[in-house]
């Protein structure tokens, strides 16, 4: 079982990642998107979004990531594609999952499942731009309305070259509501040649090993699980429960210890708020600790909050 943590835009940047991957046992990172419109974007933006690609597209732990790229103009897909993997990205996975309205309406992420032959013809111009050696993956939902063309969408991307596919177990309109409908997933798997990777609703050992039966696929995609029990590869391979609030904490504090390094510490009550919003769904501890800080605007004074709490934690 391969597990891979997922792209999530406006979360799970270059820091995020590398705090999760520290202390799980992802087999592979997938970047938030990069945009792309009709033209080829210089190597500053994709070392944004991917410093990683200057430590050889791995974590500080030696995870590796791979450059996503989100767009619906082949010729400039395959420009950027190959440029990505020249900078050092291995492998390239294309994103037609993003609910984002606004994202859609610029004909970007899922709006793009209403038309099988346009997702052919972006996955077959990045897969005859990047050389062979690297994988062109994909990243999809079950449609934009509806499933109706769930399967003709995934054997669009396999025809076009696809090495392998993620597929988010529901629609644009369902968004992350439950359930995931797996049994989908497992029709497309039946049905293709390629590499199918799960996603949708995986928060527990055994929810993965009921995706994996319904779904028949081996490797599994997580997400919000990430944030919500920070050490869900462990939950997950090894049955055992949501690392200890303490330890949160922790890593809440590495977080807060590189926002002021990197630049972001005018951002972090915001970051922090939007992480504990996940982690509350785990931890009464977070709901908690949000609503003292909610009010607060200042990084230092939330810093005061947080030390405060793991010394009486401790």
């Amino acid at each position: 079982m391969r597990l891979i943590l997922a792209p999530m835009e406006g979360v799970m940047d270059h820091d995020m990642r590398d705090l999760l991957t520290g202390i799980n046992t992802f087999d592979l990172c997938v970047t938030e998107f990069v945009r792309v419109t009709e033209t080829l974007l210089p190597n500053r933006v994709f070392y944004r979004t991917c410093p990683e690609l200057l430590q050889g597209a791995r974590t500080s732990n030696g995870t590796p990531v791979r450059l996503q790229l989100l767009g619906s103009s082949p010729e400039y897909m395959a420009l950027n594609a190959a440029r990505a993997v020249k900078l050092g990205s291995p492998g390239v996975d294309i994103n037609f999952g993003c609910p984002a309205k606004g994202v859609n309406k610029n004909r970007g992420g899922a709006v793009l499942l209403r038309d099988p032959d346009e997702l052919y013809s972006i996955v077959k111009a990045v897969r005859d731009a990047v050389p062979d050696e690297f994988p062109v993956t994909a990243k999809i939902r079950l449609g934009y309305e509806d499933k109706s063309l769930f399967l003709e969408n995934a054997r669009a991307i396999e025809q076009a070259g696809a090495s392998e596919l993620a597929v988010h177990a529901r629609t644009k309109v369902e968004g992350y509501r439950p359930p995931a409908y797996w049994e989908y997933i497992g029709k497309i798997h039946e049905n293709l040649a390629i590499p199918v990777i799960a996603n949708g609703e995986i928060w527990s050992h055994d929810d993965a090993m009921r995706c994996q039966s319904v779904s028949g696929c081996t490797d599994l995609m997580v997400g919000r699980p990430s944030l919500v029990t920070p050490n869900i590869t462990a939950m997950i391979r090894e049955a055992v429960g949501p690392m200890s609030w303490p330890s949160v904490l922790q890593l809440i504090l590495q977080l807060s210890d590189r926002d002021r390094k990197n630049g972001k510490w005018q951002y972090h009550p915001s970051r922090l708020k939007q992480w504990l919003n996940y982690l509350r769904k785990a931890y009464p501890e977070a709901q908690n600790l949000f609503e003292r800080i909610r009010s607060l605007r200042e990084a230092d004074a939330i810093l005061e909050i947080l030390c405060s709490d793991l010394a009486k934690a401790a």
